[in-house]
């Protein structure tokens, strides 16, 4: 388990949630902010934003299941327990029994997914959403063409039938994580060598790697389902969605019309950088993220 030297006046939380065991660190004073990690990552990927939003803002931060050092059940039959549902039940529970039945959420990739199903199934308790560098899902499906599929292959590869996936990539954990953190223009300067060593910890369980691919495979299957019976409920609360200037999002879709499907109230803009926008331009993220809130709090 990492160390609490990436988060100063943090300090960590383990909640037992009806599906898992959520591992979480909390800090702060002011209106509850829920931040999401995306993959290959943990909770440690907001460590440049998490310290300065708690100036104002108790801030939670939390693996999801499957992912650092929550609890990560086998999959079952048709991947309800990794399904967006699922995950989301956990978070909502976990901000429950930390005594918050109100909150702001903000996810990166699959922690973005989780928050827009957060959003969907808790809409009365989501108070704003913020996305990273996603697309909503089904959209991102509907629209898969040769050239996001090249670009984003590993969701085609996650997805196979246990065991390949997981029997291919077992003892490559740093390996996967280094070429996944390091695919952009800037290599791996951005990323702090002590959250690359928790994400390769992480990933060193055979539990984890098992808990990523059903997180795919359910966001190709039972998360699609879900998404199709909500197309004509669209979500309330304002929505701030921000983007990789130099990414997949930004080339192959329409970020802010593709959300405006799916929310009434919807903002946002690229920021200059790769997929991983709380690590490469933290700064710009605080100023947006501090702009978007400040009236909602």
């Amino acid at each position: 388990m990492t160390t609490l030297s990436l988060f100063p006046g943090f300090e960590r939380r383990r909640i037992k949630t009806s599906g898992a065991m959520i591992n979480l660190v909390i800090g702060g004073d002011g209106p509850p902010l829920l931040l999401l990690h995306g993959n290959p990552q943990t909770h440690v990927m907001w460590h440049k934003v998490a310290p300065s939003l708690a100036r104002d803002y108790t801030v939670v931060c939390a693996d999801l299941r499957g992912y650092g050092d929550s609890s990560k059940p086998r999959g079952l039959p048709g991947h309800a327990n990794y399904s967006k549902r699922a995950m989301a039940l956990d978070m909502a529970e976990a901000m429950e029994s930390l005594g918050y039945l109100g909150f702001h959420v903000v996810g990166h990739d699959r922690g973005g997914r989780v928050a827009h199903r957060l959003a969907r199934d808790f809409g009365r308790r989501v108070r704003s959403l913020t996305v990273l560098d996603i697309s909503p899902t089904l959209k991102m499906y509907q629209n898969t063409t040769m050239q996001f599929a090249k670009a984003y292959w590993h969701w085609f590869f996650l997805i196979q039938e246990e065991p390949l996936p997981e029997t291919l990539l077992q003892g490559h954990g740093p390996w996967w994580i280094v070429r996944r953190l390091g695919r952009g223009k800037s290599g791996l300067k951005h990323f702090h060598r002590e959250a690359i060593m928790d994400y390769t910890r992480a990933f060193r369980d055979p539990r984890t790697v098992h808990a990523i691919c059903e997180d795919y495979r359910a966001a190709a299957t039972i998360d699609l389902m879900h998404d199709k019976q909500d197309l004509r409920r669209k979500l309330r609360m304002p929505v701030l969605a921000l983007w990789a200037k130099h990414g997949v999002v930004e080339v192959l879709f329409n970020c802010l019309r593709d959300w405006r499907e799916v929310a009434e109230d919807v903002r946002g803009k690229a920021l200059n950088c790769g997929h991983f926008l709380a690590e490469e331009k933290p700064r710009e993220v605080l100023v947006e993220l501090r702009r978007f809130l400040a009236p909602r709090t």
